[in-house]
């Protein structure tokens, strides 16, 4: 059971996504590899931009791919391929580089045209991890919140009370309605909303109604 809210806990905390897409460009006994990183919520997005960069170099002998299309902890959206190159040498680099960086919802794809050097298995992992962790050096990065909406139904007299409390827990209001009764509906990070609406409870007396609004932003 403690794992069950451990787990939950852990979903519920930001992290860390890629803010624009990056190129880094590296030649290597001959052959030119070009690594881009770019921000990918979903692994549709992912697939996505591995097929858009693939349009981008037909010519190329391999454009081999990694990514973390969630959480930057969740293996079961994590994908790799080699894309010709021999087994284990440039699709497992590419991931092992990705899955230690603390980012989420990333993807690496680092295409190859070969010089007609061989590099050899080693020379090959080489090249492909150490481009994407060169990429990464240039990444800059932004914080995903994960958050939800409430519905606040409340009288004038806890208006001063509630937007206390919204500056509070960082949340905002992002509609309301100022009629005979107060509606409004705020953004606020799920790892906050029990304690929110325990406080708004306890300041208001539990004169003031909140309901959570389906679904995650």
């Amino acid at each position: 059971m403690s794992d069950i809210y451990s787990n939950r806990a852990m979903n519920q905390k930001p992290f860390l996504i890629p803010e624009e897409l990056i190129l880094y460009r590296e030649e290597i006994k001959k052959s030119v590899f070009i690594t881009q990183l770019n921000h990918t919520p979903s692994v549709a997005e992912a697939k996505a931009f591995i097929e858009e960069v693939k349009s981008q170099h037909p010519a190329a002998r391999h454009n081999c791919w990694g990514f973390v299309a969630g959480r930057p902890e969740d293996s079961m959206k994590w994908g790799f391929s080699d894309d010709g190159e021999p087994t284990g040498t440039a699709g497992k680099p590419i991931l092992a580089q990705l899955s230690g960086s603390g980012v989420g919802e990333i993807t690496a794809v680092v295409t190859r045209y070969s010089g007609g050097v061989k590099l050899g298995t080693g020379g090959l992992v080489r090249a492909y991890g150490g481009g994407v962790q060169q990429a990464l050096k240039l990444l800059q990065t932004i914080e995903k919140k994960i958050t939800t909406k409430l519905l606040l139904e409340l009288d004038y007299g806890f208006v001063a009370i509630v937007q206390g409390l919204l500056i509070q827990f960082d949340a905002q209001e992002v509609e309301a309605d100022y009629s005979q009764q107060v509606k409004m509906v705020v953004n606020i990070e799920v790892r906050h909303v029990s304690d929110f609406t325990q406080s708004v409870i306890n300041k208001s007396g539990a004169k003031v109604m909140v309901t959570p609004i389906n679904g995650k932003q």
